[in-house]
């Protein structure tokens, strides 16, 4: 069964590429995987900033009092980042199959809950919080997804992490590594070898340096206040970050 779902992920990943090739943006450029997924977090994040200016509210301590991202259109943001994982190869298949399938639960929870919030406050009231396969468990997972390709970006652009074998590396280490435990640590190291050259992935997602710099700083600057809202979902309600 679990096979078989990570199957139909790949073939719903593969349309949903195929169907932001064919796109065109309105001012008649063709829309790309990057672009598509950098405009979706730019539209969540001009909503977070909107609903701070509104509410007089500039702590980013207090955002999530404010702040209260609907379920179902977040996971559909969250699809499109799907695509970059498969671009990535061997490397990030674990990382890749985890995401997907987390973010399938969430898909499927927002036929019952609206809010990113009221998952959180289900799981805080049934005392499942951590507990494997909670909403609330897969959406931190899904946020540090979101994460690691942020930082992988950040990489990418920096003069330090030139190639992606280093890019992607360095973001490994800092978001998930801690997190997983050695026999995955261990096959994503030697999956490394594996990443497609700088240049093959500029190919891959139809990118060329400067179109995919822009892009990727797109995604690093909204993303960010995605994942602030998210880490202050579990911050105010008094949920440690460190698992």
């Amino acid at each position: 069964m679990a096979l078989l779902s990570y199957f139909r992920d790949r073939e719903n990943v593969r349309i949903l590429k195929m169907n932001q090739e064919d796109a065109v943006h309105k001012d008649g450029k063709k829309e790309t995987p990057l672009s598509s997924i950098a405009q979706a977090f730019e539209e969540i994040s001009d909503l977070i900033n909107k609903n701070k200016k509104e509410t007089g509210n500039n702590n980013d301590n207090d955002d999530c009092k404010y702040v209260d991202l609907q379920l179902k259109p977040f996971c559909e943001a969250c699809t499109l980042v799907s695509v970059l994982f498969g671009c990535l190869g061997i490397a990030f298949k674990f990382a890749e199959m985890e995401y997907t399938a987390k973010l399938r639960d969430l898909l499927e929870a927002s036929k019952d809950f609206n809010t990113l919030s009221s998952v959180v406050d289900h799981d805080l009231k049934n005392k499942t919080v951590k507990s494997p396969g909670s909403h609330t468990r897969n959406l931190r997972r899904v946020r540090q997804g979101l994460d690691l390709i942020r930082e992988l970006f950040q990489n990418f652009l920096s003069a330090e992490n030139h190639t992606l074998k280093k890019a992607a590396t360095t973001a490994y280490q800092q978001v998930c590594a801690p997190y997983h435990t050695w026999a995955v640590r261990t096959a994503v190291s030697a999956g490394m070898c594996t990443l497609p050259t700088r240049d093959q992935l500029l190919v891959n997602i139809n990118e060329t340096e400067k179109s995919a710099e822009k892009e990727m700083r797109r995604y690093i600057k909204a993303s960010l206040d995605v994942i602030k809202t998210i880490d202050n979902l579990y911050i105010y309600r008094g949920i440690t970050l460190d698992w």
